[in-house]
This record gives structure tokens, C-alpha cells and sequence, in this order.
């Protein structure tokens, strides 16, 4: 039986949630049925048609009363404010996307709930462990859900991208403490030119003409997946004036000492050995730019990684902040419907 979902935000991941499915073999299995989004329905199908980043809509995109048909596919269309108006329980769906970044409290995602919502996939992390079920990366932990979840998140793109990097080093050579410092692309809270647009000064400024430090909870993302590291882990992140993929900078002490190619092979070992969207990794000199539209939660880039010592570790990792997330939430998404024993 297909999956039935709806999209709730339909921004640059709502947007890349569907145009993932488009492009995967989930068609076979899951079927985005409704889309709330508060902007008008021809902006909608225009902003699907054609996207600065990842180019041309690879179907054919229509407008037909209150509906976008995608190909053939009809997807209800509603554009209301709050969880309560739409009706979630008459669209028939199994899941919800929540990709708005709205919501992340229990009690506001617990709204979706009351309308009519049988459960919640929630594209940012939760305030805190207690505002969902469970946290998921694909590929790390997807394998802990049980069906029984109302909300679950599906973290973050940058928790999606280190996770299983520091994950791996630990398992090899044991992390004593490791700094993360995220160099991120420009997002929609910051303006193109200097405006009041946020309560942070810093984001008050050109992300374009800028390199913006702003805060960052991934250290506590990290620890919800990895307790062991609890203590350990401190994180920073800094936006740079691109429009898209971002890298994370990761400098760890490890408990046991290693070479630069001692490190390289455990973790080309590990995109080996794990799931084949989450890691990857290259020895080629690129650019930033060279990992636009692709869909691994991280790459890892061997030919920058370095050694200060036996066990101080540098490693480079980049990571197309939208494509690789939207299919890790896609993959989660047809993950749980499995679970649901419909």
C-alpha cells in the first residue's frame, strides 16, 4: 500500500522533499497527496517549475483549480496558517512533513495531532529530546523505530553530515574531544542587503556581502545521538555568501593514536560498510560548488584531511544542506510507513 503523506511548508525543503521523491524509486511506494503552504498556488507551482539551485523540476507541474498535478499525479492544495485549518483526518494521510521550521515545542507539534495528523515527521531538531518520540539519522539509527512514534525528527542536515563521521572515528580511535565548526550557506533569515530581519544583530547584516557567525545547537544534536560524547563535543557555525552546500571543519583529540592514512581508512571503511546515501567520500580537489544536487548526507573530502601528531585529528566534510537532507527525511519518511504494518 503507498505511503500517503503531506507536506506542511512548502519552502526550500518542502520544495526538495517532493522533487526528491520525483527523482527516486519511493514513487513506487509513497505519494505526497496534499501540500499546506500559505503562499498562492501559482507561486507555488512556479517556484516548483524552476529553482535557482537545482534547476529545472524534472515533470511536468500544472495548475488545475485547487490543485498541483504533478505529472499525473493531482496533490491537494490548502493554505492555512494554523495546524487546525486544514483537514488532515478527510486528506487520508498516514504522515505528515512538518517543513515549515515553525513548529518544534510538543505542545505546538501536538496541535497537529488534535487536527487530525496520525503522526509527524518534523524537518529541525526539537527544542529538546522531550518535544518528540525520537530522533532519527537515517542510516545511523533509523532501525529503532518501531511504527509506535507520533513525532519523530529527522535532526538536522548538518547532524545528518557528522554524525555518522564522528561516530566512525570514535568507534576506531575513541574521541576525547572534538570541535565542530560548521561553514554554512546562506539561509532565509538573513536579508540580501542589511535589514531589520532578525533579533540577532549579526543577521541583521548582507548575507552576501558578509561571512556571519550565528548560533548553533549541532553539539546538542550530536550528544542526542551520541551520549557517549556528552561533555565532549562543542560546536560553532558561520555562514558564508553561497547559495548552497555547506562543509563542517571537524578538529578531534582521539584516545588512540593514528596517520593521516590510518584515518583515511577507517573512513572510507566506514562509507563502505554503511547505508549507500548516508557517507561517501572523494580525493579529487573541489570546490564547494561540485556537491550542488547531490544526495549524501555527507562527503567526505580525504584529500584534506590532516594529522597535528598521533591523535590530533582535522577532517573535512561537505554536505548539499538541502538535497541530502530532503532524502534522508524521504528515505525516513518510507522508512516509518514500513513500520506501520498498514
Amino acid at each position: 500500500m503507498t505511503l500517503r503523506i503531506a507536506i506542511n511548508g512548502y519552502g526550500r525543503i518542502g520544495r526538495c522533499f517532493l522533487r526528491a521523491l520525483q527523482e527516486s524509486p519511493l514513487r513506487a511506494e509513497v505519494s505526497v497527496v496534499a501540500i499546506n503552504e500559505p503562499a498562492d498556488i501559482e507561486s507555488m507551482a512556479y517556484l516548483t517549475r524552476f529553482d535557482s539551485t537545482h534547476g529545472r523540476f524534472p515533470g511536468s507541474v500544472a495548475v488545475r483549480g485547487r490543485q498541483l498535478h504533478i505529472d499525473d499525479h493531482a496533490i491537494a492544495v490548502s493554505h492555512a496558517r494554523t495546524p487546525d485549518g486544514v483537514d488532515w483526518r478527510g486528506l487520508g494521510i498516514d504522515l505528515l512533513v512538518e517543513a515549515s521550521g515553525q513548529y518544534s515545542g510538543r505542545t505546538e507539534l501536538n496541535a497537529f495531532l488534535a487536527a487530525g495528523c496520525p503522526r509527524v515527521l518534523l524537518s529541525q531538531p526539537g527544542h529538546s529530546a522531550d518535544d518528540v518520540d525520537r530522533t532519527i539519522v537515517f542510516g545511523s539509527n533509523h532501525e529503532s523505530l518501531t511504527g509506535n512514534e507520533k513525532i519523530v525528527s529527522a535532526a538536522s542536515c548538518t547532524t545528518n553530515a557528522i554524525v555518522p563521521v564522528l561516530k566512525s572515528i570514535d568507534a576506531a580511535f575513541g574521541i576525547e574531544h572534538a570541535m565542530l565548526t560548521t561553514l554554512h550557506s546562506v539561509m532565509n533569515d538573513q536579508p540580501p542587503i542589511d535589514g531589520y530581519h532578525h533579533a540577532d544583530p549579526r543577521r541583521t547584516r548582507s548575507a552576501m556581502q558578509s561571512i556571519v557567525p550565528v548560533a548553533t545547537g549541532l553539539a546538542k544534536g550530536v550528544v542526542r545521538l551520541l551520549p557517549q560524547l556528552a561533555h565532549r563535543v562543542e560546536a560553532k557555525s558561520i555562514r558564508v555568501p553561497v547559495t548552497n552546500v555547506s562543509a563542517i571543519d571537524l578538529v578531534a583529540t582521539l584516545t588512540r593514536a593514528t596517520t593521516v592514512a590510518g584515518l583515511n581508512q577507517q573512513l572510507r571503511a566506514a562509507v563502505d560498510a554503511g547505508h549507500s546515501g548516508q557517507l561517501a567520500y572523494t580525493e579529487e580537489a573541489h570546490a564547494s560548488v561540485d556537491f550542488n544536487h547531490n544526495p549524501h548526507s555527507a562527503i567526505i573530502d580525504t584529500s584534506q584531511t590532516h594529522m597535528s601528531g598521533p591523535q590530533l585529528a582535522n577532517v573535512l566534510i561537505w554536505f548539499d544542506n538541502e538535497w541530502g537532507f530532503a532524502n534522508r527525511m524521504l528515505e525516513l519518511a518510507a522508512f516509518w510507513g514500513s513500520r506501520l504494518g498498514r
